[in-house]
């Protein structure tokens, strides 16, 4: 089992930064694969990136590449979504995520039903 908490969302302004943390409980970090998730008023849960166990391998949804990025440290038990670039629509409650990653197929890291971790979100407001 793991427990995730996340922190670091707030109220920035269009073209700004922010970096949110998840940090897990546990001894195994390192066995999962993580993913954050973004849901805003009125729409469905939806994927932003993830990464594997290791670091090795990461995704994005298309939306945001090239202006976030996903990283971790295991030695911490903390992964990262570094967010730059934030536009109005980046407002959202974004949610960390983890999955024991030997269950994990490549498709799977962009479904959220496939991870049975969650963390209870951190608000990001993005104003124009």
């Amino acid at each position: 089992q793991v427990q995730l908490v996340e922190s670091g969302g707030g109220l920035v302004q269009a073209g700004g930064s922010l970096r949110l943390s998840c940090a897990a409980s546990g001894r195994t970090f390192n066995s999962y694969a993580m993913g954050w998730f973004r849901q805003a008023p009125g729409k469905e849960r939806e994927f932003v990136a993830a990464i594997s166990w290791s670091g090795g391998n990461t995704y994005y949804a298309d939306s945001v590449k090239g202006r976030i990025t996903i990283s971790r440290d295991n030695a911490k038990n903390t992964v990262y979504l570094q967010m730059n670039s934030l536009k109005p629509e980046d407002t959202a409650v974004y949610y960390c995520a983890a999955q024991i990653q030997s269950y994990f197929s490549l498709g799977y890291y962009f479904r959220p039903e496939k991870y049975g971790y969650w963390g209870q979100g951190t608000q990001v407001t993005v104003s124009s």
